[in-house]
This record gives C-alpha cells, sequence and structure tokens, in this order.
C-alpha cells in the first residue's frame, strides 16, 4: 500500500504519458458479460466489466466482478467456476463484528484475484429505509454507525488483497420498484446526519478505490450526476481520492455528469446513449469539458488501483493462485452462526437434546441448500439450482439455491433416530408427519431480488398459514426463516422457537444446526427493526410495479417519483419507531442467547474524549457473546431521538464478569448546522441521556450527562 500522494503522483505521472485514445478507453465500456449473441471482448474474463490495459506503461487491464457476496458468474458466463457463497450482508451485519466483516472481505478479496480480477463492485453501504426493498440482503443495517463499521472493515479486507472495492450505492438508494424513477428527497442536514454518515465512516475506515452512484435521483438530480453528493461533498470536503463509477445503465448526460464528478460511464451498452464516448471528446473540443477534467478521471481510476498495489503484480498469472475452497467455507459457516439471530426460545425449546426419536423438517429444497438473494450478487458455487425467478437488464437471473443441505446437516448434528424431510406443498402430508414427530423444524423461505421488491412484509406462498397448522399439532415447533430482511409473524406467540437466518451462504447448513442443537450458542443481534406491522412504516404504501420502470436498460413508464425521506429525515429504523411511540414485533439489536447477560456500573466520559465503560457478567450457565450497545439522545424541545452511538461483541464464560469500555462516534452526538461561515457536526449544549443496552428498547441502565459549551467536530 502507497500513501494517497504517492499514488496520486505516479497515477498523474501515468496519465501524461498516455495517448487520447488510451485515456478515453477507461472511461466508458459495455458490460463484460454478453448479451444475446455478442462476444466478450477479447481478453475480458467475463464479469461486470472489462477495460483494455496499456502494456507499454505497465498498466494492466481492468477486470471488475461483482458483489460484496463473493464472485458471481451471471449468465453462466465463466463456465463451470466455482466461488464461495458468502451470507447476506443483513448478516454480516447481525454479527456486529468488524473482525468478521474484515475477514469476510478478504475472502472475497482472495478469490477475486485469484480469478484474475482487480475491481470487485462490493461494499454495500445504503441505510435500509424502506424494510421491504428488494436489495436489503446486500446491504448491512438501518443505523449509519454499524453499516459504516463493517462496511468499511469489508471494504479493508477485499483491498488488503490488492483488488480495488467500490463502496455503493452513493446515496439514499432505498428501493428496488422504480428504481431508475424515484427521487430520495431529503434535507441536507438529515442526509448528514444518516446515509451520508454511513458512507463517510465507511470511506474513512476502507479507504476504497471506487465509489458507486445508484440509479435513483436525489433531491430531483441523478445521484450520478449530482454535483453536491460527488463533488461537494465526496471529493471537495472528504477528501475523496479515488474514482466514481455510474452504475450499469445509470449515466443520463455528458456535460452535467462530467462536471458533477462522474469519472466513469459503467455498462455504456446499457443507457440511451454513449456518453462518455464521442459525446465526450466533442464536449472537450467545444470547450464544455476542460481536457485537465479528463485527465483528473483517469488520474483517479489509476490511484485507486495504485493504492491497493493492483498495478503491481508482475503477471496476471503471479495473481491466480490457488484458492482453499474448505478453508473459505469455513469462514463462511463462521459467519453464518455469528448472525443467526434466536428471536424466541420458549420454554427453553432450543437448543434441541441430541437423539430424539424422531424429528420432522419441512422446506423447499431444504434437502438441497439454502436460499441466496438474486441479481448481481448472486453467487453460484457447483451443485447450486437455478430456478426461474425475475429477470434485470434484458438477463434472466435465477432463484439460487446455494448447495449446503439443511436436512443432511441435521442429521449429522442431532445423532435422532429418524429425520423425516417433506418439502411442504401437501398440506396433509406434513400435519401428519408433524403429529409424531419429537419436534418439527420448518424452514421459512422469503426470496428478494435486485430489480423489485417484496409485496408486502408477510412470507409469501401461504406459509404463514401453513406455520400456524403445523404449530396447531405440534407444540415443538421450531420456525428458521431464511429472508432478505423483516417479515411479519402472525404465528409468533404459537410457535416453540424463532430463527432469523438471513440468506446463509456456503457455510449454511452446519451453522443452524449447530444453533440448533447448541454447539453454537447464537449471539446474532437484528440490524433492523422488524415491525409489528406495515402501518408502523413511514411510507405503508408501496409504489405499483406495473405503473413504474426498474429496468435501466427499458423505456421509462411516467415521470420522476418523489418520495419524501423528509418524513422521518434522520431517524430511519429503530429512531423513528422511537420518535412515534411504535411498539415493534422486535427491536433493532435485539437477539436471545442460551445464557444470560447483566449490564451494570456504567460510566461515561464527554471531556475531550467520548467514552463509556460497562460491566458485563455472563449470569446463566454456559459460554455466550453478548453485544454491548451504548444509545444516546439528547433531551429536551431541540434534542434528538436514541442513536447508537457504539457497540462491542464480547464473550464471556459462565459466571464470568468484564469491564468493556467503547468509544462513542462523537458525530452521533451531534447536529449537522447547514449553512453559515462553519457548516458541519456540532454538539449542542444540554442534557444527553446515554443507555448502555442489549437491544434499542433497553431501558434499563442509563446516565445522564451535560454539556456546556458548544462544540464543533473536525471534518
Amino acid at each position: 500500500m502507497t500513501t494517497a500522494t504517492t499514488s496520486r503522483q505516479r497515477a498523474q505521472d501515468l496519465v501524461a504519458r498516455m495517448t487520447e485514445d488510451e485515456k478515453f478507453a477507461w472511461l466508458s465500456g459495455p458490460m463484460a458479460i454478453p448479451l444475446t449473441d455478442e462476444l466478450k471482448a477479447q481478453g475480458a474474463i467475463g464479469s461486470a466489466a472489462f477495460y483494455p490495459g496499456v502494456p507499454r506503461l505497465g498498466i494492466p487491464a481492468m477486470q471488475q466482478a461483482d458483489a460484496s457476496l463473493g464472485i458471481s458468474n451471471i449468465g453462466g458466463v465463466r463456465p463451470g467456476d466455482h466461488a464461495t457463497g458468502l451470507p447476506s450482508s443483513l448478516l454480516l451485519g447481525a454479527t456486529f463484528n468488524r473482525q468478521l466483516a474484515h475477514d469476510s472481505g478478504a475472502l472475497v478479496g482472495r478469490e477475486a484475484r485469484a480469478k484474475g480480477f482487480n475491481v470487485q463492485l462490493a461494499g454495500g453501504a445504503n441505510l435500509i429505509r424502506e424494510p421491504r426493498g428488494g436489495r436489503n440482503f446486500e446491504y448491512i443495517s438501518e443505523d449509519p454507525l454499524l453499516t459504516g463499521e463493517l462496511a468499511g472493515h469489508s471494504v479493508a479486507g477485499i483491498q488488503a488483497q490488492g483488488v480495488v472495492s467500490t463502496v455503493k450505492h452513493f446515496v439514499a438508494n432505498g428501493q428496488e420498484t422504480g428504481r431508475v424513477m424515484v427521487s430520495a428527497n431529503l434535507a441536507e442536514a438529515a442526509l448528514r446526519e444518516s446515509d451520508l454518515l454511513a458512507f463517510q465512516i465507511a470511506i474513512a475506515i476502507g479507504k476504497p478505490g471506487a465509489v458507486m452512484p445508484g440509479y435513483n435521483l436525489v433531491n430531483g438530480h441523478y445521484a450520478s450526476e449530482n454535483a453536491f453528493l460527488l463533488q461537494q461533498v465526496l471529493k471537495d470536503e472528504w477528501g475523496y481520492a479515488g474514482w466514481v463509477m455510474s452504475d450499469w445503465g445509470a449515466t443520463h448526460s455528458t456535460v452535467k455528469a462530467a462536471l458533477a464528478g462522474l469519472d466513469v460511464q459503467s455498462g455504456a451498452n446499457l443507457d440511451d446513449a454513449h456518453y462518455f464516448g464521442q459525446a465526450l471528446r466533442d464536449a472537450v473540443r467545444e470547450g464544455q469539458v476542460p481536457q485537465s477534467r479528463i485527465d483528473d478521471m483517469v488520474a483517479r481510476i489509476l490511484t485507486g488501483l495504485i493504492s491497493v498495489g493492483a498495478l503491481d503484480a508482475a503477471s496476471p498469472d503471479d495473481r491466480m493462485q490457488p484458492v482453499d475452497f474448505s478453508q473459505h467455507k469455513l469462514i463462511a459457516q463462521r459467519q453464518a452462526e455469528e448472525g443467526i439471530v434466536l428471536l424466541t426460545n420458549r420454554n427453553a425449546t432450543l437448543p434441541l437434546p441430541q437423539r430424539l426419536a424422531r424429528l420432522l423438517v419441512v422446506g423447499e429444497h431444504a434437502d438441497h441448500g439454502v436460499l441466496c438473494g438474486g441479481g448481481s450478487s448472486a453467487v453460484t458455487p457447483i451443485g447450486s439450482l437455478q430456478l426461474p425467478g425475475t429477470s434485470i437488464m434484458g438477463m434472466d437471473v435465477a432463484k439460487v439455491v446455494q448447495p449446503s443441505s439443511l436436512v443432511t446437516a441435521i442429521e449429522e448434528e442431532s445423532g435422532a433416530r429418524d429425520v423425516v424431510f417433506v418439502d411442504g406443498t401437501d398440506r396433509q402430508q406434513v400435519l401428519d408427519a408433524a403429529r409424531n414427530a419429537a419436534a418439527v423444524i420448518v424452514f421459512a423461505q422469503e426470496w428478494r431480488s435486485e430489480g423489485l421488491d417484496a409485496v408486502g412484509l408477510a412470507l409469501p406462498d401461504d406459509q404463514d398459514a401453513l406455520i400456524e397448522a403445523i404449530a396447531g399439532v405440534n407444540p415443538a415447533t421450531i420456525v428458521v426463516i431464511q429472508s432478505g430482511g423483516p417479515v411479519t409473524m402472525p404465528w409468533r406467540d404459537r410457535v416453540a422457537a424463532i430463527l432469523a437466518a438471513w440468506y446463509l451462504g456456503s457455510g449454511g447448513w452446519p451453522a443452524v444446526a449447530g444453533v440448533l442443537f447448541g454447539r453454537v450458542n447464537p449471539s446474532g443481534r437484528l440490524p433492523v427493526t422488524f415491525p409489528a406491522s406495515e402501518a408502523q412504516l413511514p411510507r405503508p404504501g408501496q409504489i405499483d410495479p406495473e405503473t413504474t420502470t426498474s429496468n435501466p436498460a427499458t423505456p421509462r413508464k411516467g415521470g420522476i417519483i418523489p418520495l419524501d425521506y423528509d418524513l422521518e429525515g434522520s431517524d430511519v429504523g429503530y429512531r423513528w419507531f422511537t420518535r412515534e411511540g411504535h411498539q415493534p414485533l422486535f427491536p433493532f439489536g435485539f437477539g436471545l442467547s442460551y445464557t444470560t447477560f447483566e449490564l451494570a456500573g456504567l460510566r461515561v466520559s464527554v471531556d475531550g474524549r467520548y467514552s463509556a465503560s460497562v460491566e458485563v457478567a455472563n449470569t446463566g450457565a454456559c459460554t455466550g457473546a453478548v453485544v454491548v450497545q451504548i444509545y444516546v439522545d439528547k433531551q429536551g424541545a431541540d434534542g434528538f431521538v436514541r442513536r447508537l452511538a457504539g457497540f462491542t461483541k464480547t464473550t464471556l464464560a459462565a459466571g464470568e464478569r468484564a469491564t468493556v469500555e467503547l468509544d462513542l462516534e462523537p458525530r452521533i452526538l451531534a447536529r449537522y448546522r447547514v449553512g453559515g461561515d462553519r457548516p458541519g457536526f456540532v454538539i449542542e449544549p444540554g442534557v444527553y441521556r446515554v443507555w448502555a443496552a442489549q437491544h434499542a428498547g433497553d431501558d434499563m441502565l442509563w446516565q445522564d450527562v451535560a454539556i456546556d459549551e458548544l462544540r464543533r467536530i473536525a471534518p
């Protein structure tokens, strides 16, 4: 790794020796997955994008791959290719574990590098404002601190392997239905305190080589040509040195986009014009775009590549080293084990005892594997089922079931004399089998994909009624939910236990079985609020997908669709529930364990350093991990509702006690002042209440602290 200054200088030296054709070859390009009967570009591995190298200057080709959850292979563009499927980013969020974020990122970086890719389109850092969002499984949480911290560490892990990572989708990309038509409208101060803050934290930690705006508009301007976001905030204020690439088919202009800060038109064959091709050359010749801007675009790309060492591999063969897929599967398993959330456990039903007489496993394809979210992030390890899914940008996107048999895992982990599997399609068959089982494990599922949102929060395909019926004949019914976000649970009080398992990845089967039978003590905590009903959401209604356009490669239906995010402002997720007094189904940060914990002795410091310490005790009978969460609100009429200001995960043996210390993020205590001579984050005088808690609704342990003078936070 070189310093930013050194990387930039080296990049500028290379740009000075490049021809105009060489420069422009890197400013736009088609998707490197052939559409219809097209052929891949010569030299392209086959994935999101390919940009030709400049061998005479030692500049390798740029090979870009999707995504945060592993190396995808859309359309089988690389026949026979194998990759590790990571659990969803929501599951990563549920771990509250920075080191796991780095480790999983490093896994993706190693596999990308081994396959010859030097740019990974990873780093999903959008806040989850819309719980029904189709792409939420690619994002981490509804909270800016948790999202920024884990996304940043994941990016750092990828880039430590010599592969550039993006962060995306910058910014306020809240939903998929109508994603190319929606304008996220939000006042600057609220945007700075929420969505932008998540990216600011992630970029500071991860130092990504590239940033990708989304398809949406922000306050009336497309994110890919939004000068406020790309130039003023990202490049000028934050000093970002890398490049800004559009999403595929998300460029809408030449001069406006170039001057606003967009550096690359990605997937130009999906746009309605080649904006950064001849049109950009003409704009330079006519004086509408200065030549210095072109040189800056290319220098930023090279800076990002140089900063991670991607220009210094001696040859492609040196990059393509063998991958230890067995070790990678264990990393994915470890992540899954820490991200599964135990939501209810009546009468200590879990962990199940081993060697039961008969277990019933219910769930579509549970004998084959685990569900994977759809779209550009979907990873298809060898042996995956690829079922009919949806269509994005003219390509069929499969509903992928990754090979990781839940039934086999339960057979191996349980030692039960008889494990019976039924897929659930025959209701009477299920009920007959359930009556004679010592316990029933139902694997419910809800598939989400890029390009479309979930319709409501209920489980699809009448699964709620099936679960109700099973619980009616067997009280030892355990529900394991594979989902891309929150779901409602009308049967919650009738089942014995519920696990939120998200999308589990290649190590999913032993992770779930380990939790069910006690080899793993669950320590996941919810990264999103589970609403009791859609009526509790800021926007209970949804945009009609039949009257809108979601794919960039198709003509728009109608005009821009404004979304009023000022309704909740910076109070996203649990902050909104607190402000409105809603009681959720399960609060943000919630999760049970097979042991119990107590917090005591909270001490808070706001003199110079913002920190908290708290005594933690494991008061149960087995080793377990607790996520200590520090929340803060400002009291009074000019205050704000509670916000997560710090967190740490601590493992304690039965009866063990420890004191944990946490640094608090000052910008969480602050408000963003707009305008004037010194805009920025300011901590106002007043009384602040600080909680040490085990979830966002935990009010047991708090301390009030006073701040007497106004404090500005350095940019």
